[in-house]
């Protein structure tokens, strides 16, 4: 797995983010990228909301959206509603969402 390597990818009209979501996380923070088990990277995210009737998925996303500067129907879950490791779809350019994730992801304890 290759060090630079980054949670989203470009899709058509915007990027395509990879989420692992904690939610009771204590506080709503985006604590960076890491790997999962199997090497993916993956955007490492907590949020205060439970994971009842969709909480800490609407947490999410407008934690996400807050964070991008992008509204928040500019967001779409395309999988993962109900596990720990959700892809979102963020409409938008690419590249200036791209450069945006890249501030919001390095996250230094």
């Amino acid at each position: 797995m290759a060090d630079d390597a980054v949670p989203w990818i470009p899709a058509a009209d915007g990027v395509v983010l990879t989420v692992r979501l904690t939610p009771r996380g204590g506080r709503d923070a985006i604590d960076g990228i890491e790997h999962t088990s199997d090497g993916r990277p993956v955007l490492k995210v907590r949020v205060r909301a439970a994971p009842t009737e969709g909480e800490a998925n609407a947490a999410l996303a407008e934690m996400i959206a807050g964070a991008l500067g992008v509204s928040r129907r500019a967001l779409t879950l395309v999988s993962g509603k109900t596990q720990r490791v959700k892809r979102m779809k963020i409409s938008g350019d690419a590249a200036a969402l791209s450069a945006r994730l890249q501030q919001v992801s390095r996250v230094k304890a």
